[in-house]
């Protein structure tokens, strides 16, 4: 097993990012949050979803294989019910990396998704969000990751 912090930063090491679940709605919803930070600190990122053209003002995805180029590791921040089917895209694709978001409440968690992703070889965060390190963290991400690892929603190993 790989702890959480080495894992986080092995992800965030790469550069071509997608965040699946970018909401037309935007808002507080994570994977608006999760896109904009990657995206204002410099990741290559690309907002997944299969009923917009534009989000957060750039060219949205139906779906990853529509990302020219492709990417390196997906952001699942979709309704659990739809992370297996972007984990089963990820293995299709050769994808070998998902964080699965989940901070207070479910998130996007699915077991039947981490079980999916385990199965096809690919590693996955199953908890957390990518703005709880490096350099994508702040403060207030730091601290809800303490906390979140005491009731298990961020995992301290991978």
């Amino acid at each position: 097993m790989t702890a959480i912090a080495d894992a986080a930063a092995e992800f965030l090491s790469h550069d071509r990012i997608a965040v699946a679940g970018v909401s037309r709605n935007g808002g507080a919803h994570s994977g608006n949050a999760v896109y904009l930070r990657l995206r204002d600190r410099g990741y290559t990122v690309f907002p997944v979803n299969p009923n917009a053209e534009m989000l957060e003002g750039d060219k949205a995805y139906p779906n990853l294989a529509a990302i020219p180029g492709g990417v390196d590791v997906v952001v699942v921040a979709t309704a659990p019910s739809v992370a297996n089917s972007v984990v089963e895209e990820c293995a299709r694709l050769g994808i070998t990396r998902v964080w699965i978001h989940r901070a207070f409440g479910g998130g996007s968690y699915s077991g039947d998704a981490v079980d999916a992703a385990r199965k096809a070889g690919i590693t996955v965060i199953p908890g957390g969000c990518p703005l709880m390190f490096g350099k994508t963290s702040d403060g207030g991400h730091r601290f809800m990751c303490s906390i979140l690892k005491l009731t298990g929603s961020v995992p301290r190993n991978v």
